[in-house]
């Protein structure tokens, strides 16, 4: 299972830091559940991946404003693991598993369990003609970040949209991916996409990271990674701060 945020071991170095094994596992519905675009119905606890492109979440649906710009941190929040220490390339997709990819010493890693579907609702019609999504990480390792994300696939799409999660970011908001401070990254990622502070949402699972909201970005704290639980609670918090709930 994937290590959750609260078990995040010591940054330290390469040197005895036990690394994550990643399984890909089923993610379950948000407490809102999905619904179809066409209806408020809720079709209960089913896997976000069998509903098919027709369904998509209750606040993606309900007429309220939307955010322009979800940022998205990489680690312990898109994954659980530090990029710069648990992962060593070569990268190598894993037969039978293109949620998953394995590294120089054959340990398994992946996304968090809701990611992928995440990600592939937010690149797909209609919501990508509303929102952008980009990435702001102080990893020190970028290319390897971006390998990563070249290696792993998203869920089937039926053929829509884009088949990897780099193609999520290269076509939205883009990545900002180095060391320094977060302010930097969001003041590079709102003069290239031309979106204003107060219309980004961003996650992230690092208190100091809050220096953002100074800007007027709004940010969630997520304390186990990404999840359409996080996610819903994201786009209620930056309603609120717009006076939109």
């Amino acid at each position: 299972m994937p290590l959750s945020n609260n078990h995040k071991p010591k940054k330290l170095s390469k040197q005895g830091v036990i690394r994550p094994t990643i399984t890909t596992t089923s993610s379950s519905l948000p407490s809102s559940s999905m619904s179809p675009a066409t209806t408020t119905s809720s079709p209960g606890s089913a896997h976000p991946s069998s509903l098919g492109s027709g369904y998509l979440p209750n606040w993606a649906t309900d007429s309220l404003p939307l955010p322009k710009l979800i940022v998205l941190d990489l680690d312990y929040t898109l994954w659980p693991f530090y990029s710069d220490i648990h992962i060593s390339p070569p990268l190598r997709s894993v037969p039978n598993n293109p949620l998953a990819l394995s590294d120089r010493n054959g340990e398994a890693f992946s996304l968090y369990p809701d990611a992928p579907h995440i990600l592939r609702l937010l690149a797909t019609a209609p919501l990508n003609a509303k929102i952008k999504v980009a990435v702001a990480s102080k990893s020190p390792v970028g290319d390897l970040c971006r390998e990563v994300l070249k290696t792993l696939r998203l869920p089937d799409g039926e053929g829509k949209g884009p088949k990897r999660p780099i193609d999520v970011f290269t076509g939205g908001g883009g990545m900002e991916i180095y060391e320094g401070t977060k302010l930097r990254h969001f003041e590079v990622i709102a003069k290239r996409t031309g979106v204003p502070f107060d219309q980004m949402l961003f996650f992230d699972d690092e208190r100091p990271n809050f220096e953002v909201e100074s800007l007027g970005v709004t940010m969630k704290l997520v304390r186990n990674g990404l999840s359409w639980d996080e996610l819903e609670r994201g786009v209620k918090l930056w309603r609120e701060r717009r006076g939109h709930v």
